[in-house]
This record gives structure tokens, sequence and C-alpha cells, in this order.
């Protein structure tokens, strides 16, 4: 997503995209092309790619291909297609790309190229994607392969990119959209006997993945639609389950004002000791926009000289989850406050990196034995010199 706004998002940028889709990319990967390419013991790979798939008590052999859902799979498949960006930037030149605004984008199987003329795509493009996929077995899907205008706009991972007076703008799919709300029109039907608190817990957790996902982009009013579509839907569980009753007592039993919020669907919970609290069904509408920052496509988070790089993108990311945060007062605590490298003060205005004393990339863990906080120029020295860091001794200890 973020390396398509990059090479969308300009008023001189790329106009055409080539949309790809590979026929049963998983079910027709070459097994011979596999066996000679990938990097990995090669009588061990022979085996995973014959081993056949058991479905419902059923042994199926796997003459080509690799079954989907198979924990191997999506790696194999990842790298059938690796290099398909630097073998055409080969194929038309490196310099000619460039002023064709060819890019190509992919993601595991899924992939969309980019240029400024639809000739070119056609005639040049798709024909060598097509002679690079052969190779491996795979072939184009016809039907679903389509060279658009980015005016026209394309879905891609569930979005939709399309320029709007020559803005480009990212929002969740319709065809995205509709499959979420049918999920969860599926749970609500599947459980109209249920207990309200039951349900509310079994939407959660769908809900605030769903919004998660689409958080990076131009999601505000699909949340509000969604909200909508979903308040419908209980509203309409709720009034079923009491035919009798009126409507003002449905809303009265079922939906609450919280905060400046009406209509919440919400349920109290007591637990085995008899306390009782209000869960609510999470607000797709309250999920904040949060735009994606990009890494670096040189990035290798097991590459141990990298290490430093991961450490600051983990921290970044981690910063806006309660949990993380209360590791972070932790840590601050065991360490009296202190730079773990230099033994100064640790503040606001000093600021704080969290490094692994084992690094990640090592086989580190993440757990708070193995991590201590260091100002941001100690934990740059300690990369660039080699040094060493380790955990306080424990209160009381020996």
């Amino acid at each position: 997503m973020g390396q398509l706004f990059v090479c969308l998002s300009k008023r001189v940028s790329a106009q055409w995209v080539l949309e790809a889709d590979i026929h049963g990319c998983f079910d027709h990967i070459n097994h011979d092309w596999l066996i000679d390419n990938v990097p990995t013991d090669k009588s061990t790979l022979r085996k995973w790619l014959k081993a056949g798939v058991v479905h419902k008590g059923q042994l199926t052999a796997t003459d080509a291909g690799t079954p989907q859902g198979g924990i191997i799979s999506p790696t194999l498949a990842n790298m059938a297609l690796d290099g398909l960006e630097t073998l055409l930037r080969q194929h038309l030149g490196i310099a000619r790309s460039k002023k064709l605004k060819i890019n190509v984008v992919r993601y595991a199987d899924d992939f969309v190229i980019t240029g400024n003329a639809p000739d070119i795509l056609e005639a040049e493009v798709k024909p060598w994607v097509e002679q690079f996929l052969a190779s491996r077995g795979l072939r184009l899907s016809t039907e679903k392969t389509h060279i658009t205008h980015i005016d026209q706009g394309f879905d891609f991972l569930g979005w939709n990119f399309r320029k709007y007076s020559g803005k480009l703008l990212i929002k969740p799919s319709k065809k995205n959209a509709q499959a979420f709300y049918r999920k969860v029109k599926e749970v609500i039907d599947a459980h109209k006997s249920s207990k309200q608190v039951d349900l509310i817990r079994l939407l959660n957790p769908i809900l605030r993945g769903w919004a998660n996902y689409h958080q990076p982009v131009v999601a505000k009013q699909a949340y509000s639609r969604m909200d909508y579509r979903i308040f419908i839907r209980l509203w309409r569980w709720a009034k079923r389950r009491h035919p009798n009753k009126s409507l003002h007592w449905v809303r009265r039993n079922y939906f609450r004002s919280i905060g400046d919020q009406a209509w919440v669907f919400t349920a109290t919970d007591v637990d085995e000791k008899g306390g009782k609290k209000e869960i609510a069904l999470y607000s797709l509408a309250s999920t904040p926009i949060e735009r994606h920052k990009k890494t670096s496509g040189e990035f290798n988070p097991f590459d141990p000289a990298m290490e430093e790089m991961g450490e600051k993108l983990r921290t970044e990311r981690m910063l806006k989850k309660l949990k993380y945060r209360t590791q972070v007062v932790s840590l601050f605590k065991s360490q009296k406050g202190l730079c773990m490298l230099c033994n100064q003060p640790l503040n606001k205005e000093t600021g704080w990196h969290d490094h692994h004393i084992i690094y990640r990339s090592q086989g580190g863990r993440d757990s708070l034995d193995n991590r201590v906080l260091l100002h941001p120029i100690c934990h740059q020295r300690l990369h660039a010199r080699g040094l060493k860091v380790t955990k306080p001794a424990l209160s009381g200890a020996l």
C-alpha cells in the first residue's frame, strides 16, 4: 500500500496499471523449477512437495503446486515469484523502465505493474510477465487481468486505489466491505438465541481486526457506513427476541448511551465474584486513522547489522499498545531510571530506545529479561562499536 502510494500519488506519476491475477498460483507451481531454484535442502523440499494432502480423511497426491494452508506454501510461492521486478527492469533496461514509469508492487501472489501508457503494458510488459510465469508452471487469468487508468481506480489487497481530481485516495474496496459485512451477518444470524454479552464478545475481535487493517487508509466513511449496517442488523436481532415488547423497551434493554455516543449495543456482564461491568460493541468509527510509515525495502529483520533499525521500528509501532507501555514502565523501574550503558538518567527530554541484549535476529526473545532501555545516542554507539550491556541485578539479590 505504501509503495503504491509512492508510485501513483504524484501529478507526474504513472497513470496506467496492469492488474495481474495468477490463475491458481498455489495449485500449479512447477515442482522441478522449485527444486532447481529454491536455496534449501533439495531432498527435504522434494518430500514437502510430494507429501500429498489429507482432506476429510482422503489422501490426494500433489504432483504440482503447493497445498493452500500448508505452512511452507506461502514461502515457496513467494520465492517462485521473487525477481519479477528486477528481471523486468533488466529486460526493458533500467533507464527505459524509469522513463516508462514501470514499477512492480507485489504481495505474495498478488501484484500490479504501473506504466505511463497502456500499449507498453499490453504489448511489452504483459507478454514478458506471461513468459516469466510460464517457466514456473503459472499463467495469468485472462478474465481477471486488466489494464486500468488510475482515474477509474483498481482494487488491490482489499483497498481501492483511485485518483479524484488528481488526488490519490486509498479506501476500503466495496468487495472487501461486502465480504466483511457478510461475515458479521453470519455470526449474528448463527447466534439468535445467544446471550447479548456472548454475541458482543464474538463480534468485537472481528470488528477490531477489520478496523485495524484499514486504519492507515481513508476509511472513516466506510467505518461509519459499516457501523450503521451492523446497528440495523443488531436492532433486528434484538426485536426478534422480544416480539411482544415495545420498541422503547428493546432500546432501553439492549442499547445505551456511553459518553457522547447514543444507541451503543451494550450488555452487563457478571463475573464469578458477582462483580458487574458493562461490555459495549466496538465502534468502527472510533478507530483513529494512522498513516502507514513505509519501511525501507532494504530492511531485513534477520540481518544483525540492521538490528538497531528493527528495534527502533518495533518501538514506534508498539508504543500505542497499553501492554507495551506497561512493559516500558517495568523496565524503567528495574533500571532505577538509568540508561544501562552510560548510567545516566532517562527522561522525556533524553528519550529512550528499547534494546534486546540477545538480538532478535539471533533468536533473542521479547521477554523483559532480554531487554533494557538505553539513550538513543547510547543505543547507536552500542551497535556501532559492538558493545554489550547486562540486566541490572534484582533488588535484594546477593
